[in-house]
């Protein structure tokens, strides 16, 4: 999915190498961190802060995944981009590995507290210990139930059983609770927490105006990018999950931010253009749920079915099961909504027909 044509990158094409920092705005600073997916990096964001007992220094938003160029990216930011100030907390949008994946490392190395929604924290918590929604055994089983049930895709998705836990090892055992309209306040700066939903169970972004920046700041997360959608999918640990009017209804409220608004996403360029990304990530879903609707008035389809109609490019068994996810999702929208009709076949396979 390419961005919206009305989108504008103040910074053009400036990128800050792995391991630097660049100024975005007054006491907001970027990193770009490496990633081991198709998907190659994640931006993270340095706020400048003061703690409780007057204290200089940094608020870190979102770590990166668990691996040895990450942490040799952290090194070089902690030896040259500080100013030679702490870290005073490690703030997470929400708890898919590339966020949350070096906080515990994180915390440890600077004594300092995670802040985080306590529904991500649990979530995270739980899934560092066992992997649940794109490996091991049960998600194998959850897919084949929608059709995904060649025996390679099988074998590579029941190897996966450790897929969360080799990126986030560990999550803090004590966390900071953030919460939907609550301020948080970094240095001079306030900061209001807007909960997002059907991306990841109480995703938080970061709204800012005032007179210290030129144009109000969202730090979007992944809620908001400007170049692919937002993964928003139903795996095993809740099969019958319907996160799609989640996700539209949480970007909707984002619409309310002002228009000249510097979106600040983890994937992809600083924009703006807010409201008109907004309205092609809605016009992208209505077109997916009318190619599943129609397909499915054809025959009844399993999600495995739809991969070929919704995702016209060769997908790698990675995003195969995020495809997987979504594809599920768009039926289940449709299906909740009593569009459609779920049965399940001779073979074990869940079909959606319409009514």
């Amino acid at each position: 999915m390419n961005e919206a044509p009305h989108l504008r990158y103040p910074l053009a094409d400036t990128l800050p190498p792995s391991g630097t920092a660049l100024d975005v705005a007054a006491g907001i600073r970027w990193l770009r961190m490496p990633l081991p997916f198709a998907l190659n990096h994640i931006n993270l964001w340095l706020l400048r802060d003061r703690d409780e007992a007057g204290r200089e220094g940094w608020s870190i938003v979102d770590c990166g995944i668990t691996d040895e160029h990450t942490r040799e990216a952290w090194t070089r930011v902690f030896a040259n981009e500080l100013q030679g100030l702490p870290v005073l907390r490690v703030i997470v949008t929400h708890m898919h590995p590339d966020h949350i994946g070096l906080a515990h490392w994180l915390t440890e190395h600077w004594n300092c507290r995670l802040w985080i929604s306590a529904t991500d924290w649990y979530a995270a918590r739980m899934a560092s210990q066992s992997t649940t929604g794109v490996g091991g055994q049960r998600a194998a089983d959850f897919f084949a139930s929608h059709g995904l049930v060649d025996p390679d895709s099988q074998e590579q998705i029941r190897a996966r059983g450790r897929y969360y836990p080799t990126m986030v090892p560990a999550v803090p055992v004590q966390f900071h609770r953030l919460q939907d309209s609550m301020e948080l306040q970094a240095g001079e700066r306030s900061w209001r927490c807007i909960a997002g939903y059907g991306h990841s169970p109480e995703h938080i972004s970061l709204y800012a105006e005032g007179l210290s920046l030129p144009q109000p700041v969202l730090i979007s997360g992944d809620m908001l990018l400007p170049r692919i959608s937002t993964n928003v999918s139903v795996f095993e640990s809740e099969p019958e999950a319907n996160p799609l009017p989640l996700y539209l209804a949480s970007i909707r409220k984002l619409a309310g931010l002002p228009r000249d608004t510097l979106v600040l996403p983890s994937h992809g360029k600083p924009f703006q253009g807010l409201h008109a990304r907004i309205g092609q990530l809605q016009a992208h879903h209505d077109e997916r749920l009318a190619v599943t609707l129609n397909a499915c008035r054809e025959r009844p389809c399993s999600a495995a079915d739809l991969l070929e109609r919704l995702f016209r490019r060769r997908l790698d068994l990675h995003q195969t099961t995020f495809a997987m996810g979504e594809s599920i999702a768009h039926l289940h929208a449709l299906w909740q909504a009593g569009q459609l009709r779920r049965t399940r076949d001779s073979d074990g396979v869940l079909r959606f027909g319409a009514v």
